[in-house]
């Protein structure tokens, strides 16, 4: 049975340390705002009369006079709740059941604001896709508004999705003097197979099925309320939550509309309660959240073969939180971090399957016994991570937590340490001529991860799927989808893309896409080496490619090459991209700004800078002139 006594895998410990040098300052100048903040007060203790009128007029009488009372707690609630997206639409009751909890504890909850959750399923291939990366900040200033008005003792954060989990946890780091307790909804349950939903996208492709073939295999997929059943960015999130204790134990892939979800729901209000400095045990985001947790969430991912869009998620989460963490430290724990996961893309099971195989309470188990993450950090929920080996049970209509399995019920979505799919996590750093960017191989077989071949380059993912219907891919060849990076038009994904590449592949060519674009969460069995840094809009080398160069991509040993020689290489000039019409319609307009100030992949993709470490560098006069 793990403890927290485990000894540290040598590596992790490593890792985790040089993280821990590198973020030295910034992260001591973090946790003195956070101190700072919180000696301002975190409650409405700080406010005028006129203030906390206002904060509660609107309030019953009974939340008013509790409310009057400082020595209870009052919880401020932020939902990305909609009722057009599966995901988010059984957040719409969550509310009044924290509210029922918390007046049952003799504190109070109001809903503090709601923040924007779209949907890449929905705009996959469109142009809204180009706002999905930057929703991240946009839910990360919509949640600072609402905490804004300094009403509360801790925040609640409800969210699954994409953007919205990153986006939440960022708003969280920035009110880290406040406790916070993240709850999600849950999958849906299981529908049509993955196998079969992915033959059907195929025969489409190919034009061997009907778009009405192809909507109810899509819509059996995606049937009813909860997230979907892949193991995409949306399930990542959950995992990742867990792995760093901002949820409750065994919560994360629990479907909503149970008796078990509203029970969570409840208990996590009555933590979040206890977790308050009127709760009698402060547990203040600042000083749960660490470089420990951070490795936490990077094993997690890597161990479950995760969504690749965590790649600069977790980065600009960890910079929110006064830590920088690179893509080299993904890499160095790849190497040491077994699979142990087989989800769909990387299986043909779904989320529910690993539930029911062991889950989360199976997971822990087996990286904390092997040492693969920490477990002497505290939670939401315990003072250490060995209470995330137990899963919720009820027991005549009470909640409680029991061991979870010690063993694997199906070796075929879930194993253990000693007998993994894969020796590492199948997420590796590719370097070379044309820049810095990842590949997740987890799903792409040992035959397909190395290619070598001539390019065809597009500069928007339509004209793809134009060549490919005019046949003009039906041979080797690497796709080169440039200008999709931040700053030219939001880093859209291009899973759109997959069917395609996919039917190449089948055919027998060898394939690849290479792109300072994303793909999606669900990246599959095509090797695809993406948000190539410096991306092609900011003087990066995929700028200089032509079609018709031949490029190595070997995804064993993280080399992306063109293969021209140097002194011509050297001597080509970038390639300008047209742009224009990415930047208008579908609001696109109103990004504009973004564009400008995003970062590149490799430092998060974010709009926000480097909060601390641009501080210390304007201390130390390193940033001059407009950026200062």
């Amino acid at each position: 049975m793990a403890t927290s006594s485990s000894p540290l895998h040598p590596t992790v410990a490593n890792i985790t340390q040089r993280i821990r040098e590198r973020s030295a300052e910034r992260r001591a100048l973090y946790e003195q705002r956070m101190a700072d903040q919180h000696r301002q007060g975190v409650h409405r203790g700080s406010l005028s009369c006129g203030n906390l009128a206002h904060g509660f007029a609107a309030c019953g009488s009974e939340d008013k006079n509790a409310l009057k009372l400082m020595n209870s707690a009052n919880l401020g609630i932020i939902s990305s709740y909609n009722d057009m997206l599966s995901a988010h639409q059984p957040f719409e009751t969550f509310p009044a059941t924290i509210k029922a909890a918390a007046r049952d504890m003799g504190s109070t909850a109001q809903f503090a604001g709601g923040v924007p959750a779209m949907c890449d399923g929905v705009t996959q291939g469109q142009p809204g896709m180009e706002l999905s990366l930057f929703s991240r900040d946009v839910i990360a200033m919509a949640a600072a508004v609402g905490l804004s008005h300094n009403m509360f003792d801790a925040a609640l954060y409800l969210g699954v999705c994409d953007k919205i989990i990153p986006g939440l946890f960022i708003a969280a780091a920035r009110f880290g003097h406040l406790p916070a307790m993240f709850v999600p909804a849950g999958p849906m349950p299981s529908g049509l197979p993955n196998k079969e939903k992915a033959r059907i996208r195929q025969l489409f492709a190919e034009g061997k099925a009907s778009r009405e073939d192809l909507l109810e295999a899509e819509s059996a997929s995606y049937h009813s309320p909860g997230t979907c059943t892949f193991y995409g960015t949306a399930n990542s999130n959950q995992l990742m939550m867990e792995m760093m204790g901002l949820h409750l134990p065994g919560t994360s892939f629990v479907n909503p509309g149970t008796h078990m979800r509203e029970a969570l729901t409840r208990y996590a209000t009555e933590q979040a309660i206890r977790n308050t400095e009127s709760g009698g045990d402060y547990r203040p985001f600042y000083q749960q959240i660490d470089e420990r947790a951070i490795v936490n969430a990077v094993v997690g991912l890597l161990a479950s073969g995760g969504s690749t869009n965590h790649t600069m998620h977790l980065i600009a989460m960890a910079a929110a939180a006064g830590i920088t963490l690179t893509w080299d430290d993904f890499t160095d724990l790849s190497a040491v971090t077994p699979s142990l996961m087989q989800v769909y893309p990387n299986g043909q099971a779904d989320i529910n399957h690993f539930q029911a195989a062991g889950g989360m309470s199976y997971l822990f188990r087996e990286l904390l016994g092997a040492g693969l993450i920490h477990g002497d950090i505290p939670s939401v929920f315990g003072t250490d991570m060995t209470a995330y080996t137990q899963e919720p049970f009820l027991e005549d209509g009470k909640l409680v937590w029991r061991e979870g399995a010690d063993h694997s019920l199906d070796e075929d979505v879930l194993r253990p340490v000693a007998q993994p799919f894969a020796p590492t996590g199948g997420l590796t750093v590719m370097k070379g001529n044309l820049g810095r960017g990842v590949i997740k191989i987890s799903a792409v077989a040992e035959e397909h991860r190395i290619v070598e071949a001539p390019v065809k380059i597009f500069e928007d993912q339509n004209e793809l799927k134009g060549a490919f219907e005019a046949g003009e891919l039906d041979r080797d060849v690497i796709a080169v989808v440039r200008f999709q990076g931040p700053k030219a038009n939001g880093m859209p994904e291009l899973h759109k893309l997959t069917p395609f590449l996919g039917v190449l592949q089948d055919r027998g060519h060898k394939v690849a896409l290479v792109t300072d674009g994303r793909m999606s969460g669900a990246s599959g069995k095509v090797p695809a080496a993406i948000h190539i840094s410096p991306e092609a809009l900011d003087g990066g080398p995929l700028a200089k490619l032509r079609d018709g160069d031949v490029v190595r991509l070997d995804a064993n040993s993280g080399t992306l090459e063109a293969k021209v020689d140097a002194a011509t290489w050297q001597a080509r000039e970038c390639v300008v991209g047209h742009l224009d019409h990415y930047h208008v319609g579908l609001g696109r307009e109103l990004f504009g700004g973004f564009r400008h100030l995003a970062m590149r992949g490799e430092e998060g993709a974010g709009v926000f800078g480097g909060f601390e470490a641009d501080d210390l560098a304007r201390q130390e006069g390193q940033i001059f002139g407009e950026d200062a």
